[in-house]
Formats: structure tokens, C-alpha cells, sequence
């Protein structure tokens, strides 16, 4: 079994001072004939099937060059004070009118301008994501033969644990692992899942699915459309399930810990640790998403984008890697490729026509897990009409 420790990659020993100096990629190394063999390894770090935690628990200082990316792409400015992710409280929203209303206006205004936004009293317990954080936690730190029984790439599997999915394909690897769960509609039975974090993730899944039926009236109502109008149309049928575990870094600066991107679904509800890391492309700046105790961060994925003819918007977002962890993450996606979507015809008018094809939803999804973005062009922008 190939195991990572702290070595030269095989470079010849000025190209290793090279690289510890200076801030190359591994397509740099490549290209200036150093003899670094990306595929192998790749392959050596995938055969480990120990993740970034193994890297991180072998003591290396610094980080394989197939994670490395320029240092500009890392780097940002301080979040303005001005701005600031929208908060929304989710109290009384079912017994008030008045705050009912008003919340449909806050996330209106937050899908349109941002794409994102935090809740707080969304109902669903500290003890429920507390239990979340520590069973997600106690998976990725327990021993690796435990762990490696779950490793695969295969992605039609209800159940896996990963680090990058198409590392093969990739032009830098994230600085993370992933145990990831299918739950909906067609849920893996309890015995398939970790016994670690079983019960909390049963429990954390009908939770979340409550809560997502909650949003998605909420997102309907701000297009103007009936409150069930968004799960009738499928929104809410798939459910999956992303647990992220982003051990420290030590090297921060020369990596990410999720690389920029939009999310392939109709809604994501994420939680995050108190670590920080989370930010969102804004006004051509990175704004930091700061962790609120208790609160879910909110965003629009590409298929709500679609359906809503480009009213509420997807939103680049990445995770900044970091000297403290390990930070956890759970993102949960709702979304379901089993049909065709094109903007909602209830929402198009002479002055409002489509801005997309129809889509074959199957197409949109295989596109965007094998083509990187390209010169800041999504997979949604290609179905533009």
C-alpha cells in the first residue's frame, strides 16, 4: 500500500529546492521538465486511500504539488464591512403574516442580489447538528481500515468517502475529504451507512428535508408562484448529502480547500464549523461567509437559476484552506437530473423572455462534473440561448 510521507515527490534535488521556494504548480514542474510524474503520484495518493487527514497525519511540511495553485488565485482582500451576507430569521413565519411576508421579501432580495443567505430559528435543534459535526467527525478520524472500506469513486454508489472525486481530471486537487451520502429518493438502507455516524445522520437527513420543503415554499412564494409550486416540480426529490472535512494546512497560502465553483442543484443547505473558510464571489471581490452558532448558510444552485429564468442567482463560492482545523462542513444538495428544465413558463412574458434552452438535466450534470470552468464560464452558461 503507497503511504505520502514528508519526501521529494522524486524530483531531482534542485528541482525539489525549486519548488519549496517558489510557488509552482505541478503543470509548472511538468513543464519545465522536471520529471515530476503527476499520475503516479496521484495514483500512489489515491492508492492510500487515506485522504488529505493521511497526508496531514504523516507530518508532512509541505503540500504535493498536484494541490498547489498560483498564489494569486488564493489570495483576497478583507471583507468590506458594507458586506455582509444577508441574515433571515425564520421565527413565527407559519403563525404571522406580517413576518411571513417580510421573509418572502428578504430572500427575494437575497437570491437576487447575493444568491446566498444565512437562517437562524430554521427549527432544527443544536443537539441535531452538534450530533452531525461530531459523527462526521468521528468517521474521518477513525482508523483507516474502518474508513477505507467506503473508498471509492464510483460515483452511482448510495454511500462513499473520497478526497476529490476527479482528481485525474482536475487542475489542482482541494484540500479536503468527503464522506458522501445519496438519501433521497432512493435512500441507502441504515446498515450501508458508517455506524459512527449512522443514527445522526438519519436523524440530521429528515431534518434537513423538512427544512428544505420549508425554503423551497418560501422560494416559491418570492417568484410569485403558488408555496408548493417548487416540490411539485421536483425540486425537493433528490436529497444528497456532502459531509466535508478540511484537516489543517500547512501551507494555506499555496492551496484551497474547495476550489471556486457553483452548485450543480436547486438549493444547497449548508453547515458549517466555527472554523471560517467559506466565501462567496461578490462585486468581483471574495466576501467572507463568517459562521453564525446555530445558523445554515443558504444558497441558489444552477437549476434554480434555470427554472427561474435567471432571477435568482448561482453564485461562485470556495473554502479558503487553513493552518486550524479540521473544519466540517455538511452540505446538502436538492436536486434530481431524471427530466428536462427550461425556464418556468409562468415567469416568461414579452418582457421577460427565456434566457435558456431546455435542458436535458442528465447533459447539464455530466458536463459539470467532467469540464472545469473555463475562463469564468459556468456549465449554465452554456445552455444560454
Amino acid at each position: 500500500m503507497a503511504i505520502y510521507v514528508s519526501s521529494p515527490w522524486k524530483l531531482t534535488s534542485n528541482d525539489y529546492i525549486r519548488y519549496m521556494e517558489s510557488s509552482e504548480t505541478q503543470l509548472d514542474l511538468v513543464q519545465n521538465g522536471s520529471g515530476y510524474d503527476i499520475e503516479k503520484e496521484i495514483k500512489a495518493f489515491d492508492e492510500s486511500k487515506a485522504g488529505v487527514k493521511g497526508l496531514v497525519d504523516s507530518g508532512i511540511v509541505k503540500i504535493p504539488p498536484f494541490f498547489v495553485v498560483p498564489e494569486k488565485v488564493v489570495s483576497s482582500q478583507p471583507t468590506p464591512a458594507h458586506l455582509q451576507i444577508p441574515v433571515i430569521d425564520l421565527e413565527d413565519i407559519r403563525d404571522d403574516p406580517v413576518r411571513h411576508e417580510k421573509v418572502i421579501k428578504e430572500i427575494r432580495s437575497a437570491l437576487e442580489i447575493w444568491g446566498f443567505f444565512q437562517v437562524v430559528n430554521h427549527g432544527v435543534s443544536k443537539d441535531i447538528t452538534e450530533g452531525m459535526i461530531e459523527g462526521v467527525k468521528g468517521f474521518h478520524e477513525e482508523k483507516n481500515e474502518v474508513k477505507r472500506e467506503y473508498y471509492t469513486r464510483d460515483v452511482k454508489k448510495k454511500v462513499t468517502y473520497t478526497s476529490n472525486t476527479l482528481i485525474h481530471k482536475t487542475k489542482a486537487a482541494d484540500w479536503k475529504d468527503t464522506l458522501y451520502f445519496r438519501m433521497a429518493p432512493d435512500s441507502p438502507r441504515p446498515e450501508e451507512l458508517p455506524v459512527v455516524c449512522r443514527e445522526t445522520t438519519i436523524k440530521y437527513s429528515a431534518y434537513i428535508r423538512g427544512l428544505g420543503d420549508t425554503l423551497l415554499k418560501l422560494v416559491s412564494e418570492a417568484l410569485g408562484l403558488h408555496p408548493n409550486y417548487l416540490i411539485e416540480f421536483g425540486c425537493a426529490k433528490g436529497l444528497k448529502i456532502m459531509c466535508h472535512y478540511y484537516p489543517p494546512c500547512p501551507e494555506p497560502n499555496r492551496t484551497l480547500g474547495s476550489k471556486p465553483h457553483t452548485d450543480p442543484d436547486f438549493l444547497t443547505i449548508l453547515m458549517q464549523d466555527h472554523i471560517g473558510g467559506l466565501q462567496v464571489f461578490h462585486q468581483n471581490q471574495w466576501i467572507n461567509v463568517p459562521p453564525i452558532p446555530g445558523a445554515f448558510v443558504i444558497n441558489a444552485g444552477d437549476l434554480l437559476q434555470l427554472i427561474s429564468n435567471g432571477k435568482f442567482k448561482s453564485v461562485e463560492h470556495r473554502v479558503l484552506a487553513n493552518h486550524n482545523g479540521p473544519r466540517i462542513s455538511v452540505a446538502s444538495f436538492f436536486a434530481i437530473y431524471d427530466r428536462i428544465c427550461g425556464p418556468i413558463k409562468e415567469l416568461l412574458s414579452d418582457e421577460n423572455p427565456p434566457l435558456y434552452k431546455e435542458v436535458p438535466l442528465m447533459e447539464y450534470i455530466t458536463q459539470y462534473m467532467w469540464k472545469e470552468q473555463d475562463g469564468g464560464i459556468t456549465t449554465l452558461d452554456r445552455f444560454r440561448l
